[in-house]
């Protein structure tokens, strides 16, 4: 009688397990900061009533709008100045994956064109943001009207204190016509948010 007992036990246990569905770890969700430069008082580089903080922002907001599964925060979403050192407070209280700070360039030299892509030597995520502003470059060659040049370096403020992987992506030449044309056209820019938005949505 006592083994019977024990046997039906057992088997009800058993049972009990077998419906037990396993839990599935839910796969890490990759947070990505979207820095556009300047704002408010701050233009950035101007070129008649042209503003840098406004192109920029207007791509971000571009950005925001397309759907990506990634998770996306902005250390601005309206003409506000921040300054470098509340940009990267927020930056490091997040830890994103990755921060993107998107500018705009002049020049003295009005022949000089094109997206530059910056990383700095002075952090332990140099190697890191190397490659992943080198992705970067390949996905905006794709677009064969954009020239693009290989990752540089520069001992940016935003790029040297953030804590995390960090890229500036400098949107073209204000002091170039064909840059400038580009940059100010709502069609260029939506290119220039999809190939951001594409890219951080295939990032692991």
């Amino acid at each position: 009688m006592k083994n019977t007992t024990k046997l039906v036990l057992t088997l009800t246990v058993m049972a009990s397990f077998a419906f037990i569905k396993p839990k599935h770890s839910e796969p890490k969700k990759i947070n990505i900061v979207i820095d556009a430069g300047h704002g408010g008082t701050d233009f950035g580089a101007t070129s008649d009533t042209i503003t840098e903080k406004k192109i920029v922002e207007q791509v971000t907001k571009k950005i925001k709008s397309l759907n990506s599964n990634v998770v996306i925060h902005f250390t601005r979403n309206e003409d506000s100045f921040l300054s470098l050192n509340d940009r990267t407070a927020f930056i490091n209280k997040l830890k994103p994956d990755l921060v993107l700070s998107l500018h705009v360039n002049t020049s003295l030299n009005n022949k000089t064109s094109g997206l530059e892509f910056y990383v700095a030597k002075e952090t332990e995520f140099f190697e890191k943001s190397s490659e992943i502003a080198g992705k970067l470059i390949n996905k905006f060659a794709a677009n064969k009207n954009l020239k693009v040049s290989n990752v540089k370096t520069g001992p940016f403020y935003i790029l040297k204190k953030s804590e995390v992987p960090a890229v500036i992506v400098e949107l073209g030449y204000l002091t170039n016509e064909n840059d400038k044309k580009y940059l100010i056209d709502d069609q260029e820019q939506n290119k220039i948010a999809l190939s951001i938005s594409e890219f951080i949505s295939e990032m692991k």
